[in-house]
């Protein structure tokens, strides 16, 4: 083979790399980038980005060196016997050796590449941990603050498993290289290890034991807090009369077995050393970790079970109530035997006249029956809610009248992608009252929306809504839809700040490849001024906007006193790292509703409000990303 057609062929490899893994990711960078820039939040788009690259490129550094550096310590010296590789008759000779010589880079290459692809996936747990708030609040049982099981913690599991499964792959490949350069044989029973080899193996497995010894103190001490072993989640009797001084041993014996693999390794007695640090490590772990535990529970605790467990219960408890803040509820005996009188009534006016006589899904149906209005608009939900209206308090129940894209009459790209944008108002009407004919009295109907009380609607267009799921393009040459009427359709020109300016030839070609839709790039009605509204259903949109916060997924629609239109969800922080507190089925044992996300229907603004200042998981959000809360 030529040295051009060499070329060639690794040319088209790397183009066809580069369009199969590298251009599609990069597309989607980009598109969230301008995204994330539109709305505000390059922080929270950036700070992930950069704490990726700096894990990714850090960690796989560190592993790639690290096997690189093991595998060429492994090949130094000459190789008195090398294996040699007949690859066909008029074919020359392979010295198997040195051919994985020359592979020792590319091979460190690859582990350093798939490392740190898998890296990233730690950033939030990293950043969680540089800008940790304390829980004030300790442990029962080692004294720690809680802060250190939710921020700390998860941070030693992941660097002492990395280590750890680095160390195991290292000694695996320089032990089957010592093994095909004949400097460690293997004769049924008997290991041979050559001297040259032997420092370098004891090294690699004292190292592993060490690892083992601070995981296991580092790491399984700590996660005897969220042990099931006992009757409810946290550390049992058997686990903190066994478990504990069982893992506090094993992990002396296993820095001892370090101590003796190493002496070995210089007194040129590794394989034996190794051996016997094995079984006896082996021997401590199995004993320590489930003899021992099984023999308390069943001669001491399962006997007296209840005085036994009557502390962790109590610490369960505690640290259950504490975790799901059930310790700040007011408990009240209600005696139930109190008769309603006529003063009893009119002291509680306001309360009796806002009695609700309709329930959500029959208001839906009918809603959807008297005011759709056309089959292109859907009503998804009722919500709640009160209003002055008319210098009353009142509460009502009101539903947006959102366009859903799969129910118009012809779907072009035109028409789904430039014409029909929008939703159109809502329907607003009392909780406690009824027409003559058994309908919902509504205060704020029809199209265009006409209010017949004191609260109205000025901004009716729903960009964003429940229905929101497709992108949209405004501000082009083609008209855009605003609602039916009797003289012909109405049209409209989006005035808001929503969205992807796409005026771009670049953003116009990131646009295209990320929706996968060519007429943006040939459509001649997007022009310099034009925008592109993606991610616009609320739940969707919020889940994008703030990953780290779980979001509710029944968002409910407002009127504001200016007559705007917003989206308001309820965001919690979570962990399910609480030591002692009981799971949810999700696994969660932590939850504060700390956040309210209010979002504009026309414009997709997010604002995210602190409800909850003194949960330490949201000062510690609000330390990684300034600004946004």
């Amino acid at each position: 083979m030529t040295r051009t057609v060499r070329f060639l062929v690794f040319a088209g490899l790397g183009a066809f790399v580069l369009l199969v893994f590298f251009v599609p990711g990069l597309i989607g960078l980009l598109a969230d980038w301008y995204w994330y820039d539109a709305l505000g939040y390059q922080t929270v788009f950036l700070r992930e980005l950069m704490t990726k690259l700096l894990l990714g490129l850090g960690a796989g550094a560190v592993a790639g060196a690290f096997v690189y550096v093991n595998l060429r310590v492994s090949q130094r010296g000459l190789v008195p016997d090398p294996v040699i590789l007949q690859l066909g008759q008029s074919a020359g000779k392979l010295e198997l050796t040195s051919a994985v010589r020359r592979l020792s880079l590319p091979a460190a290459a690859i582990v350093g590449i798939l490392v740190g692809l898998a890296a990233p996936a730690a950033w939030l747990v990293t950043l969680r941990f540089i800008h940790r708030t304390p829980f004030g609040t300790v442990d029962p049982v080692f004294g720690r603050d809680i802060g250190y099981y939710v921020f700390t913690l998860p941070v030693l599991e992941w660097v002492t498993g990395f280590a750890l499964t680095l160390l195991v792959l290292t000694l695996m490949a320089v032990a089957a290289l010592y093994v095909m350069r004949g400097d460690v044989i293997v004769r049924g029973r008997r290991v041979t290890v050559e001297p040259s080899s032997e420092v370098h193996l004891g090294a690699l497995i004292a190292a592993l034991f060490v690892l083992t010894a601070i995981r296991l103190i580092f790491v399984d001490l700590p996660h005897l807090l969220y042990s099931e072993t006992g009757p409810l989640v946290g550390a049992s009797y058997a686990d903190l009369s066994a478990s504990r001084p069982a893992l506090t041993v094993s992990a002396g014996v296993a820095l001892v077995a370090a101590a003796f693999v190493l002496w070995g390794a210089f007194r040129r007695r590794l394989a034996f050393n190794v051996v016997v640090a094995l079984v006896a490590y082996a021997a401590i772990r199995t004993l320590g970790g489930a003899v021992f535990p099984w023999a308390i529970q069943r001669l001491s605790v399962l006997p007296n079970e209840l005085a036994r467990e009557a502390p962790q219960l109590e610490r369960h408890i505690t640290a259950t109530r504490s975790a799901w803040g059930l310790d700040a509820v007011a408990v009240r005996d209600l005696a139930g035997e109190a008769t309603l009188s006529l003063r009893d009534i009119e002291s509680n006016g306001p309360t009796i006249r806002n009695v609700r006589l309709w329930d959500r899904d029959p208001l839906l149906q009918t809603f959807g029956q008297l005011q759709e209005i056309r089959t292109y608009y859907d009503f998804v939900s009722v919500d709640n809610d009160r209003y002055w209206i008319d210098g009353e308090y009142r509460q009502v129940m009101l539903s947006a009248r959102e366009l859903n894209s799969a129910s118009l009459p012809t779907r072009t790209f035109i028409n789904e992608r430039l014409t029909f944008t929008h939703g159109m108002g809502v329907t607003l009407g009392p909780v406690n009252r009824v027409t003559v004919e058994g309908l919902p009295v509504l205060f704020i109907k029809d199209l265009p929306p006409s209010s017949s009380v004191s609260i109205g609607v000025s901004r009716p267009q729903i960009y964003y809504g429940e229905l929101s799921s497709d992108w949209v393009f405004v501000n082009t040459r083609q008209a855009e839809f605003d609602y039916p009427s009797s003289d012909g359709n109405v049209e409209t020109t989006y005035e808001g700040t929503g969205g992807v300016r796409a005026g771009s030839m670049l953003r116009r070609a990131v646009l295209s490849a990320h929706f996968r839709s060519l007429k943006i790039m040939l459509s001649q009605d997007i022009g310099p001024d034009s925008r592109v509204l993606y991610h616009r259903e609320i739940v969707q949109r919020a889940w994008k906007a703030l990953p780290f916060l779980l979001w509710d997924g029944d968002p409910y629609l407002v009127v504001t006193e200016a007559g705007r239109l917003k989206w308001i969800l309820d965001a919690y922080t979570t962990t399910d790292r609480y030591p002692y507190a009981q799971r949810a089925a999700s696994g969660i044992n932590y939850m504060r509703n700390s956040v309210k996300g209010v979002i504009d229907a026309y414009d997709g603004d997010v604002h995210a409000y602190v409800a909850d200042a003194d949960d330490p998981i949201i000062r510690t959000y609000e330390r990684i990303f300034t600004g946004i809360f």
